[in-house]
C-alpha cells in the first residue's frame, strides 16, 4: 500500500487510517461531523496527495486536450482551471478531471487517485494521434507531487500569511505559481471540492514537510485542524459534486449525469463521443442524476433502491448520508427522467420500507 509524504503526521495525530485507491489514508481524526463543521465554519486541511497529475506540453497540447476531454479548453487563459471529463468512446466517462492552463503549450491535468493507471493508459492510447510521446510531452508526475487542500471560509486568510503574492481575492477556478512558506514554484489554486472556499497547494514531495508545518502554524489562530476523507465525502455531497465510482463511471453519460455544462458542442472542437453525446442531448436520456432530501426520517445509502409511490423501482442511490449541517438524510441518485424535476416526490427503499424524499436543486445545502 502506498503512503503520501504526510502519512506520518496522520498516524502521529491518531487518525483512523483506511486503504483508499491503493493508499493508506486518514478517514477521520476527531469525528466526521465535527470535521465537517470545522471546514464549513473555519478551516481544515485534507491530504490529497493521492490525486494524480499529468503534464501535457508542446505545440499540439491544446489540440490533444480538446480531443480527449469534453469541455472547451480553448476557452482557458493562463492561470485558469476548468472542470471536464474524459469521454470513453462508448458514451460513458473514463474519469472527471481538472485542466490547468499554465501557458499555450503547457497544461496540467489533475485526475482521480483510483483512476491514475486507467487514465494514463487512456491518455497514452490517444497520444500518437497528436504526436505526443508518453514520458516526454505527456508526463505522469503523480508520484512526484504532494498536495494539500486547505478548505473553509478562513483558509485564504490563513494562507496569505505564507506568501507575499495576493491570494485572498483569487477567483474561483484560478491558480498562481508562487513562493509559499519559503518554497519556490508552489502551485496554489482555488477549485475546491467542499463548497466552503479555500485553496489547493501543490509542491514537490521534498518540500512536503516544510509546507505541512507552515500551513498548520499559519492556521493556528484560525482554528485550523486536519480533516479526513470521511468529511470530504459529506462536504462534497452537500454541494452535489459528483464522485467518480459512485455518481459517474464508465457506464454513465455526462448528459444524464447533469454534466452537460462541461460538454461543449462547439464547431472548433472535435472530441471523443461528440456525435453520440450530441444525440443524448438532442433526444434526451431515460434517466437523470438528481439530488434529493429525505422527508421521512432515514439515512439513504449507496445502492438503496429509488421507487415511485407505488413501489415501482426506477433507480438507485449513488451517494447518501446524514447531512451534518442540515440534520436530515440527503443523497444523489439516478431516476427516470419524468421524476427528475425539482420538487418531485420519490421514495427511498430502506429495509423494505418506502421512505418519502423530494428532488431538490443543487447544491443540496444552501448556505
Amino acid at each position: 500500500m502506498k503512503t503520501t509524504p504526510f502519512t506520518k503526521y496522520h498516524i502521529e495525530l491518531g487518525a483512523k487510517m483506511v486503504p483508499f485507491a491503493g493508499y493508506n489514508m486518514p478517514v477521520e481524526y476527531f469525528g466526521i461531523n465535527d470535521e465537517h463543521v470545522t471546514v464549513r465554519e473555519k478551516v481544515g486541511v485534507f491530504d490529497v496527495s493521492h490525486m494524480g497529475e499529468v503534464w501535457v506540453k508542446g505545440p499540439k497540447a491544446l489540440d490533444y486536450i480538446q480531443y480527449v476531454t469534453s469541455n472547451d479548453a480553448a476557452a482557458l487563459s493562463d492561470g485558469k482551471v476548468q472542470y471536464s471529463c474524459f469521454p470513453n468512446g462508448k458514451g460513458g466517462i473514463v474519469d472527471d478531471l481538472l485542466v490547468y492552463r499554465v501557458n499555450a503549450e503547457t497544461y496540467l491535468l489533475v485526475i482521480n487517485a483510483a483512476n491514475i493507471d486507467k487514465d494514463w493508459s487512456w491518455l497514452c492510447e490517444n497520444a500518437p494521434k497528436f504526436g505526443l510521446t508518453p514520458g516526454k510531452e505527456l508526463y505522469n508526475a503523480s508520484d512526484e507531487i504532494a498536495q494539500l487542500a486547505v478548505q473553509g471560509p478562513l483558509a485564504l486568510k490563513a494562507m496569505q500569511k505564507l506568501t507575499s503574492t495576493p491570494i485572498e481575492d483569487m477567483e474561483y477556478y484560478t491558480f498562481k505559481k508562487l513562493d509559499f512558506a519559503g518554497v519556490k514554484d508552489v502551485i496554489l489554486s482555488t477549485t475546491g471540492y467542499t463548497g466552503a472556499g479555500g485553496c489547493e497547494i501543490y509542491c514537490a514531495n521534498a518540500d512536503a514537510d516544510k509546507i505541512w508545518k507552515a500551513v498548520f502554524e499559519a492556521g493556528a489562530e484560525f482554528g485550523i485542524r486536519p480533516i479526513g476523507l470521511g468529511a470530504r465525502d459529506t462536504l462534497r455531497l452537500e454541494m452535489g459534486f459528483c464522485l467518480y465510482g459512485n455518481d459517474i463511471n464508465d457506464t454513465t453519460s455526462p448528459i444524464e449525469a447533469g454534466l452537460g455544462w462541461i460538454t461543449k458542442f462547439v464547431d472548433h472542437k472535435n472530441f471523443i463521443d461528440k456525435d453520440l453525446l450530441l444525440k443524448h442531448k438532442a433526444e434526451g436520456t431515460g434517466r437523470k442524476l438528481v439530488g434529493f432530501e429525505m422527508i421521512d426520517r432515514g439515512i439513504p445509502r449507496q445502492h438503496y433502491e429509488i421507487a415511485d409511490a407505488a413501489g415501482n423501482v426506477m433507480g438507485e442511490v449513488t451517494s447518501g448520508t446524514m447531512s451534518p449541517m442540515m440534520k436530515i438524510g440527503i443523497g444523489m441518485g439516478y431516476v427516470k427522467t419524468e421524476f427528475s424535476k425539482v420538487g418531485t416526490e420519490i421514495f427511498i427503499v430502506v429495509r423494505g420500507k418506502l421512505l418519502k424524499a423530494k428532488v431538490v436543486k443543487l447544491p443540496i445545502y444552501k448556505k
